[in-house]
């Protein structure tokens, strides 16, 4: 695998797309200003579905559809119906019927763009190859098995007929309390952004138009994942140069990326919406960033201006302040309002034409560019490219690779064949908590739809040592002592407690807490069986780190599962029992305490005097049931200068006794700036696999760009001084002139 060395490297995926503008040009001509504005407007599937029916079947209404297509011109449809996931055909039928009233119905006759929130798969059609979310992604610290997924991810949402997928989350997830945490791809901006790109290359390949492609869409621009409060759609406090240094990278790096959609910050920042906020989504993302896609709103968020936010007097001025900010198509979702007081703001000159034409000429290439003009039906030969085989050997392959071994005191792991088990906890027999939210559901939590071949945990234990030598007593629910005395008196005959903790499926806001710390009906059946006196052994399932230190002492071994997705159990089963060598890292700091939240790359005030950096697990730790030992770090230059390279190699080598992939670590420190620096940044990373006693040495390359900052000025530079350097638990050092 290659190494991921260089913060500005941009994968322009724009060069493969056709060039679409005098095209562009001659529908915005012939276009009503009732046409444009109807380009703008995107309501949700239920809004053109008929009322239930006895039979619980929710169909197209005709006459809705019309309303919508015909009289209002909306120009995209998101979503999916209040029952969740579809079949492809059923997919295919609602397309169909949708595309020909935009096509055969309309003066236009400009196709619809349907929208999708497939964020760890095709989360909306049924059968599909769900991956592990993107925090356990992340853990991988395998760009390839990134792009592997989002290649996946797009010929099956291709092939449900859909073409526009609302991720990757390019939020930093810096704030575990925050309920999307699990969405993100970790606290690192530098992780984050190599992944991001390597996502997005996976989702559009060299041009969206093809057939197995989809648009990305880079959520939630920009600054929502770092809520003060911790819970969905509230205040972030973030200053300009915090924004720029930690926040906006990632998005900058998906723009480069060629990503042609953006969805806003359903919050605000320092007082200011997201939806109204025409620096960040003006100046910084179309001026700086030279961002040529559009801007879709959030959830029903231009209205929320007014009703919610109370910046906007009138739902009218609401509408006014977003599109001017920069916003090119509102998610209204439910009814045509944004369609009506957009028409009347402009025939009033509070928005410009000119400011319209914009917007709908950013929308209308990004539809050509899909090649929905062309081929704006579902391809039913697409079918055959739905639920491979291979893409579940992919998805196996990923979770494998995100599971992440905290603990395994005096070797507890694997457990040997033949041992007896006792798996109790509440994550142990549900195939919703592999998933998490967005998962078939809104909230993942309809368990009775998530396909029964995909075993649980305790299933797949059961099938790896044995129906016979696996005993199962809940204990307790996520919130709710149960039969705890069960558990012990079960515990008496086995080799091992295999306890599976973690939380309940949950999305946005019905996931906010109070509390990171586990719950105390889960501790209090850890700290029981703790007293077995066998090993015990626990099992993570969790979207964000549920702090658990007066745990963490009892346990022999401690397995973070993450959300890993419908493998997810399979996979948890053969790291338990050495069939397959963990190699997870984390993609954040795991906290000890509720309160204790400072993330790896803190400022040295953090642990000056008093203060103490002392995470429960420290971003990109994570064990293996072999050893690996670092030599030979060399620095090819110690003076570098702003046009030069430097070259770092280290060997690694694998000590231990069986065959693992380690991923390679090089750490940078500014020693000294304008304004104070991080203790130390992630700079490259490789993964590699080594057999026994195996050795390879690894490179980085660094240059001015890579060290430069966001100064006084808030704008980055780069700043002559002292570097230090560190992979592994090696040191180097060298000077920028």
């Amino acid at each position: 695998m290659k190494a991921i060395a260089l913060f500005g490297l941009a994968l322009s995926l724009a060069a493969g797309q056709p060039d679409h503008a005098a095209r562009v040009r001659q529908l915005l001509r012939t276009m009503t200003l009732e046409e444009k504005v109807g380009q703008m407007t995107q309501v949700t599937l239920e809004a053109v579905l008929q009322s239930p029916s006895a039979t619980g079947v929710r169909e197209l209404d005709p006459a809705r559809l019309e309303d919508a297509l015909v009289k209002h011109h909306v120009g995209s449809i998101l979503n999916v119906g209040p029952e969740g996931a579809l079949t492809v055909d059923q997919w295919h039928g609602i397309l169909t019927q949708i595309q020909d009233a935009a096509l055969k119905r309309t003066r236009a006759r400009i196709p619809v763009i349907y929208g999708i929130d497939a964020i760890h798969g095709a989360t909306y059609t049924r059968g599909a190859t769900l991956f592990p979310q993107a925090i356990a992604m992340a853990a991988t610290w395998n760009p390839a098995l990134v792009k592997r997924g989002g290649e996946i991810t797009a010929a099956e949402v291709r092939a449900s007929g859909i073409a526009w997928n609302f991720n990757p989350v390019l939020d930093i997830g810096r704030q575990p309390l925050w309920p999307r945490f699990w969405e993100t791809l970790g606290e690192d901006t530098w992780l984050a952004s190599a992944l991001g790109r390597s996502y997005i290359e996976g989702l559009q390949g060299q041009a969206i138009g093809a057939p197995d492609k989809v648009a990305a869409c880079l959520k939630h621009y920009v600054g929502y994942s770092y809520p003060l409060n911790g819970k969905d759609r509230t205040p972030a406090w973030i200053t300009e140069r915090a924004l720029r240094e930690w926040f906006l990278p990632t998005f900058e790096a998906g723009v480069a990326a060629g990503a042609p959609t953006v969805m806003v910050n359903s919050g605000e920042i320092d007082g200011i919406p997201g939806h109204a906020n025409k620096h960040l989504l003006t100046e910084v993302l179309k001026g700086e960033m030279k961002f040529k896609g559009f801007v879709v709103s959030d959830w029903e968020d231009i209205k929320r201006l007014h009703t919610r936010d109370r910046v906007a007097r009138t739902p009218k001025e609401a509408v006014v302040m977003a599109v001017n900010a920069g916003v090119d198509m509102s998610m209204v979702p439910f009814d045509f309002s944004f369609y009506d007081l957009l028409l009347q703001a402009v025939k009033e000159g509070l928005v410009s034409r000119a400011r319209i034409d914009d917007a709908v000429q950013r929308i209308l290439k990004v539809k050509l560019d899909l090649g929905l003009f062309e081929k704006p039906y579902p391809d039913p030969a697409m079918k055959a490219r739905f639920g491979r085989p291979e893409y579940a050997e992919a998805n196996l392959r990923a979770s494998r690779e995100a599971i992440t071994l905290l603990k395994n005191e005096r070797a507890a792991l694997p457990l040997p064949k033949g041992s007896k088990l006792l798996v109790a906890g509440p994550t142990a027999n549900l195939r919703s908590v592999l998933n998490g939210g967005w998962s078939l559901t809104w909230q993942g939590d309809a368990e009775e739809l998530y396909p029964k071949d995909k075993p649980t945990v305790l299933e797949a234990l059961k099938a790896t040592y044995g129906e016979a030598n696996v005993a199962y007593v809940p204990g307790a629910t996520f919130d709710q002592v149960l039969d705890v005395n069960a558990a012990m008196e079960a515990a008496k005959g086995v080799d091992a407690i295999v306890l599976c903790l973690g939380e309940k499926t949950y999305c946005e806001t019905p996931g906010n807490i109070d509390d990171l710390s586990l719950d105390p009906a889960q501790v209090h059946l850890a700290m029981a069986l703790a007293k077995a006196g066998k090993p015990l052994i626990l099992v993570l399932l969790e979207g964000r780190p549920r702090t658990l230190n007066p745990i963490v002492g009892s346990a022999a071994g401690i397995v973070l599962g993450y959300l890993p997705g419908l493998e997810g159990g399979r996979a948890i089963a053969d790291v338990l029992s050495g069939a397959v060598n963990p190699s997870g890292r984390l993609p954040f700091t795991y906290p000890r305490f509720p309160n204790a939240i400072t993330p790896y790359d803190h400022k040295p005030l953090e642990v000056f005097d008093v203060n103490t950096f002392n995470p429960q697990w420290p971003f990109g730790f994570g064990l293996s049931y072999t050893t690996f030992a670092y030599s030979d770090l060399s620095v090819d230059r110690s003076i570098l200068g702003r046009k030069d390279r430097l070259s770092v190699s280290v060997k690694v080598t694998n000590s231990g006794r069986r065959e693992g992939m380690e991923t390679v670590q090089l750490y940078v420190q500014d020693e000294y700036g304008q304004v104070s620096r991080p203790v130390r940044m992630l700079k490259g990373f490789q993964k590699v696999v080594l057999a026994p006693g195996e050795s390879k040495v690894v490179h980085f390359t660094l240059g001015a760009r890579d060290l430069s900052f966001i100064g006084r000025a808030n704008t980055r530079i780069v700043e002559p001084g002292t570097y230090k350097l560190w992979v592994g638990d090696l040191k180097g050092a060298f000077e920028l002139k």
